[in-house]
């Protein structure tokens, strides 16, 4: 696997939800990544997804380097053609070379601004790191898609053993406005699966339709949830009013009474969740939401296994940086 920022990278999502199963059982494999080396480049908070990939690495072996973009290193501009007079002295076309030179896989983890629909969803820094890293690159989350959280998604969910289960994606209440990148990632792992998908949320909340092919619409959330086997909730804003909160009603937290409308449904969310908010604390507290998150490691050891096997097959891929001196 040359680059790993959609399901779209990815010959075989079997064999890899497969992978990530094994390495659960079979942590560690500290002679795969032997002396290689993962950077990680943050624009963005992370908990999860930084101590999970880190953690990843080391049971393969890898070296790691995180960076919190402006606060570990210089401030980055990542627009073309601008005078750099402000207070970014570094642009992102000089680091992302530098910084690839330095590793042999670089991942990268950037928000949605929701400020501008068109923008966002060009994914111009992720695009910036994939044509000028001259290694694997790795999407820690980009502003439309989260793809290390849909494996674990789908690997817990195949931990279910429920043949052909109905999924349902839910739509719940949040103080702040949120970007689509882990209901877009999601619906594009799970409608690709032998799953019934059914996604709920109130009028307003309709995700780019490329996500929502294969899935079912349902506006109320109680006939949604019957007799579902898997509820995943999750909030985000507007597509179509980009960015905005168009509601706020609390009628659509997820409850012990609307979870006894399912098939004894298993309850999913990607946290951080916000108790009695997106799911009461009854729900949470009976969750998926400790082994889903715990998943993390194992999905991400197993993407980083695969673009390990790339650089494997293509040894002279990083001409200026570590590989080449080995």
């Amino acid at each position: 696997m040359k680059q790993f920022t959609s399901i779209h990278d990815v010959k075989n999502v079997d064999a890899l939800i497969e992978k990530a199963l094994f390495f659960k059982q079979n942590p560690i494999h500290s002679y795969i990544g032997e002396r290689k080396v993962l950077g990680m480049v943050f624009f963005n908070p992370s908990l999860r997804t930084r101590m999970s990939t880190q953690k990843a690495a080391y049971n393969l072996g890898m070296d790691v380097i995180a960076l919190n973009a402006g606060a570990d290193g210089w401030a980055i501009e990542t627009k073309d053609g601008v005078i750099m007079n402000g207070d970014k002295p570094e642009h992102i076309n000089e680091a992302v070379q530098i910084m690839s030179s330095y590793c042999d896989i670089l991942g990268v983890r950037t928000f949605a601004g929701l400020k501008n629909r068109n923008e966002d969803y060009a994914e111009s820094i992720l695009t910036k790191f994939l044509e000028l890293s001259s290694v694997p690159v790795l999407s820690l989350e980009s502003s439309t898609l989260h793809p290390l959280q849909s494996l674990t998604d789908m690997m817990t969910i195949r931990e279910n053993g429920i043949k052909k289960p109905k999924v349902v994606l839910t739509w719940a209440p949040h103080p702040k406005a949120l970007p689509q990148a882990v209901p877009n990632s999601f619906l594009q792992w799970v409608t690709k699966s032998d799953a019934e998908v059914v996604v709920t949320h109130p009028e307003g909340y309709e995700l780019d339709i490329q996500f929502t092919q294969g899935a079912t619409i349902e506006y109320d959330q109680n006939k949604a949830f019957e007799g579902a086997d898997i509820i995943y909730a999750k909030n985000w804003s507007s597509y179509s009013a980009y960015g905005q909160i168009l509601s706020t009603d609390r009628s659509w937290m997820v409850t012990k009474e609307k979870m006894a409308l399912t098939n004894n449904a298993s309850f999913m969310h990607c946290l951080p969740i916000r108790r009695n908010m997106i799911a009461t604390d009854e729900v949470i507290n009976e969750s998926q939401v400790i082994n889903q998150a715990g998943n993390r490691v194992w999905a991400a050891q197993a993407v980083l296994n695969e673009l390990l096997n790339y650089e494997k097959e293509n040894p002279n891929i990083n001409e200026q940086g570590s590989i080449a001196y080995r």
